[in-house]
């Protein structure tokens, strides 16, 4: 479910990235994709504008609805088609942030893990609960208020809703949104649909009665109904959540790659499709100019997409000594801010114990805690090719997941390190050696250098991940 809002990339890639006179020409019907006042007036970019931060940011939300973009309910016979049961939630199970430095035509999304746990407004807690708590708060308000109008109650909360999730994620990354996309169930359903599947490739087959997936191994095609169980399958994938994340990010490479194919751009009819899905189940904040977009954005190719997912602390963080068997994700603000800052090539600010610039000098010691003979110097030599001095530290004691440490003035050299090697966990640590960076390869180390032969990728599921081609995935 989280790839849903990437989705909505492929909905305006027709005419962004394509360029081609049909598509610009009937980009004009999506003037009735349903809007809603998500970003604040003041901060609105303008058109032609370059936002001050030096990327333009949008924000990508998939939501675990039963409901379509007016907040009907859907009916039961098309849950039974999206194979979902009929109790949904107010959860947002996709973030993601599209980034589009200024002046150039290379285009970056990073994912927020949903478990994320983060401050925000009611106390800590998931990044995915901001949406239904401001929902809920909202519709309490204006019932108090004395409203009584039930769809004027389930409009403004929705947009207080969208506001407040919006308001989470630039808390967490130091991102100024710019412009903001939600799509559900139905929506990702239909526009998969649209562009008549995608190409996936998996390493095994896997079989999942709670989502509904049951694919063979190798590359295939799917769409609607398999599209969905691809991309909502949580249980049998191996490794923790986040691997389901790279299996959706890979989902929406395929996607965009789809688009922006001849099969697509020159085809009248799935254009046509494609535009309608977007119309009838499509949100979009309210000030984004759609055709000053394309004229901003005409010329960015489609292999420039480039996938990532924010640096972690601990998968299994245990938030709750009353409850020890709640888990969430734990991130490092600081860490995540300068992760983001570093995909534009800009620093985020230094405070008192602030991350310092991404080019700041770093020697990378690799130790392996796994039993993989070899593993340390192979990752070592990744990342010597990455421009890093790299060295192994020899074994360890032995742990089941890696991690990467480092003084807090090295927060974004750090968090650079941890996603070269697949997304690995971070932790701030004084104990570290000044102008250092440590690295610790558990058992289920999976990245760049785990097998034999060098410092080459693991395997497919370990490539960097693009709109160029397939990549097979857990």
């Amino acid at each position: 479910m989280r790839a849903l809002g990437k989705i909505v990339v492929a909905g305006l890639a027709l005419v962004v990235f394509g360029g081609t006179a049909y598509g610009y020409a009937n980009l004009r019907a999506l003037d009735e994709v349903t809007r809603d006042s998500v970003i604040d007036a003041e901060g609105e970019t303008k058109p032609g504008e370059q936002p001050a931060d030096g990327s333009l940011d949008i924000l990508l939300v998939g939501r675990d609805s039963r409901s379509d973009n007016q907040g009907r309910p859907l009916a039961p016979e098309v849950l039974r088609e999206l194979r979902a049961g009929a109790n949904g939630d107010d959860l947002t199970d996709t973030l993601i942030v599209l980034r589009i430095p200024n002046g150039t035509k290379e285009v970056k999304a990073f994912s927020i893990p949903r478990d994320s746990y983060v401050s925000m407004p009611g106390g800590k807690g998931k990044i995915n609960a901001a949406f239904g708590r401001a929902k809920a708060a909202e519709a309490g308000r204006l019932r108090k208020a004395g409203e009584t109008d039930k769809a004027k109650i389930d409009q403004g909360a929705l947009t207080a809703a969208r506001r407040a999730t919006r308001q989470a994620v630039e808390d967490l990354t130091g991102v100024k949104i710019d412009h903001f996309a939600e799509v559900n169930l139905l929506s990702f359903y239909e526009i998969s649909k649209a562009v008549g599947g995608v190409e996936v490739c998996l390493k095994e087959a896997t079989k999942d009665k709670n989502s509904g997936a049951d694919f063979p191994a190798g590359p295939q095609r799917v769409a609607g109904a398999d599209a969905l169980a691809f991309v909502r399958q949580r249980d049998g994938l191996p490794g923790t959540d986040l691997a389901r994340v790279r299996r959706q990010q890979v989902f929406l490479a395929g996607l965009a790659r789809q688009v922006l194919s001849a099969g697509t751009l020159a085809d009248p009819g799935k254009l046509s499709d494609l535009i309608e899905a977007v119309k009838r189940s499509v949100v979009l904040d309210a000030s984004w100019n759609l055709l000053d977009f394309v004229g901003q954005m005409r010329g960015v190719s489609g292999g420039g997409i480039q996938f990532a997912t924010i640096p972690v602390v601990n998968v299994d963080y245990r938030y709750d000594s009353a409850n020890p068997r709640a888990t969430a994700v734990q991130v490092d603000p600081a860490a995540v801010k300068a992760f983001a800052a570093s995909l534009i090539g800009t620093a985020a600010p230094a405070g008192p114990t602030g991350p310092a610039s991404p080019a700041a000098p770093v020697t990378v010691d690799v130790a392996n805690a796994s039993s993989k003979e070899g593993l340390a110097a192979r990752v070592a030599g990744v990342l010597r090719e990455k421009g890093f001095t790299a060295s192994p530290a020899g074994n360890t004691a032995a742990r089941r997941t890696s991690l990467v440490r480092f003084r807090p003035d090295l927060a974004g050299r750090g968090a650079e390190v941890a996603k070269l090697l697949g997304g690995l966990a971070t932790q701030p640590s004084a104990s570290v050696p000044a102008g250092h960076v440590e690295v610790v390869l558990g058992t289920v180390y999976s990245g760049p250098g785990a097998a034999a032969g060098g410092g080459a990728p693991a395997g497919a599921g370990d490539e960097p991940i693009t709109s160029n081609g397939v990549v097979c995935v857990n």
